[in-house]
C-alpha cells in the first residue's frame, strides 16, 4: 500500500480547536484516509483500480454489515487538554493508547475549568446523570461560579505552597480538584472512534465531553470523509429495532396494507423511512 496523505488533513495538523474555556483538541498525526480503508478491504487492488462511487458503496457495505476490521486500519493520534472529571468519563473507552502528563514528575499549572452560566443547572429530577434544560438563574449562577472560583484558587495556593516546600509532587496534588485540567496524547482507530462518537455525540452526554467529540468528529472528517459520511448515515442517523420492536412494526404495516391503497400505503412507507433516517 502507499502511504496515503489527504489534503484537508495535512492542512489542519497541529492547529489548536479550542473547546471549553482552556481546552483544546490538536491532530498531531494520522495514518491512512479513506483509500487505506478500501485497500485493506479489497487487499489484492491497487489504488485507482475503482471509481469514488464505488469505494464510497464499498464503505458503506462494509459499515452497515460490521465488517470492521477495514476502519481499524486508519489510525488518528490526538493531543487533547480536557478538566480531568472530562478524561475520567473519556478513559472509559479502553479501546486506544494515550500518554498523559504525569502530576508525579510535573508542577501542574493553574489551570482550572470554570462553566459558562448557561451552563450551571440544577440536577435533573428523572435522570440521576444529567442536569435540567434550563440554566439556574443569572445572578444564582453568578454566585455558584464566584465560590467555585474561589475554591479552585486557594486549592491551587496550597498545592503551591506544599510544592514550594519540597513536598514531593505526587503528594501535593491530591487535594486539587476535578477541574483542573490536564493533557493527554490519544491514539486510536477509526472503527474504536466511531464508537467513542457513537456514545458521546449522543444527546445524553455530558455536555463537557460531547463538545470535544464534536471536535474530534470536525477532525476526522478531514482524514477520511467519506467514512465519516457513512458513519452519519448509517449509525448516528440510523434506528435499531428490537426483535419485539420490529415484529410488531410489521404486524402493523400488514394492517394498514390491508386498509389502505397501494400509493397511500406507498407515501406511509416513505415517510417511515425517512423518519428512520432522522
Amino acid at each position: 500500500m502507499a502511504h496515503c496523505v489527504v489534503d484537508e488533513a495535512e492542512a489542519i495538523l497541529d492547529k489548536e480547536y479550542p473547546v471549553l474555556d482552556k481546552g483544546f483538541v490538536r491532530l498531531v498525526d494520522y495514518m491512512g484516509g479513506d483509500e487505506r480503508v478500501v485497500q485493506s478491504a479489497r487487499v489484492s487492488y491497487g489504488e485507482g483500480t475503482k471509481t469514488y462511487r464505488e469505494d464510497a458503496a464499498l464503505i458503506d457495505y462494509l459499515l452497515r454489515n460490521r465488517h470492521t476490521s477495514p476502519f481499524e486500519q486508519l489510525v488518528l493520534t490526538f493531543h487533547v487538554k480536557l478538566p480531568i472529571f472530562v478524561a475520567r468519563q473519556w478513559i472509559r473507552h479502553r479501546t486506544a493508547r494515550l500518554n498523559e502528563i504525569s502530576g508525579r514528575y510535573s508542577v501542574l499549572k493553574d489551570d482550572f475549568y470554570m462553566p459558562a452560566p448557561e451552563d450551571l443547572a440544577w440536577q435533573s429530577a428523572d435522570n440521576k446523570q444529567g442536569r435540567l434544560d434550563t440554566a439556574v438563574e443569572r445572578t444564582e449562577a453568578e454566585a455558584i461560579r464566584a465560590g467555585l472560583d474561589a475554591a479552585q484558587k486557594q486549592a491551587y495556593k496550597d498545592y503551591s505552597c506544599l510544592v514550594d516546600k519540597g513536598l514531593a509532587r505526587e503528594l501535593a496534588r491530591i487535594n486539587l480538584p476535578l477541574s483542573v485540567y490536564t493533557e493527554w496524547y490519544w491514539q486510536i482507530d477509526l472503527h474504536n472512534l466511531f464508537h467513542f462518537l457513537e456514545l458521546r455525540l449522543d444527546p445524553h452526554a455530558q455536555k463537557e465531553i460531547r463538545l470535544y467529540a464534536e471536535v474530534l468528529f470536525i477532525m476526522a472528517k478531514k482524514v477520511a470523509p467519506r467514512c465519516c459520511a457513512s458513519f452519519e448515515e448509517h449509525i448516528l442517523g440510523g434506528v435499531r429495532f428490537s426483535k419485539n420492536e420490529f415484529a410488531e412494526l410489521q404486524r402493523r404495516l400488514k394492517s394498514l396494507s390491508s386498509s389502505l391503497s397501494g400509493k397511500a400505503l406507498e407515501r406511509f412507507e416513505q415517510k417511515l423511512t425517512s423518519g428512520k433516517q432522522q
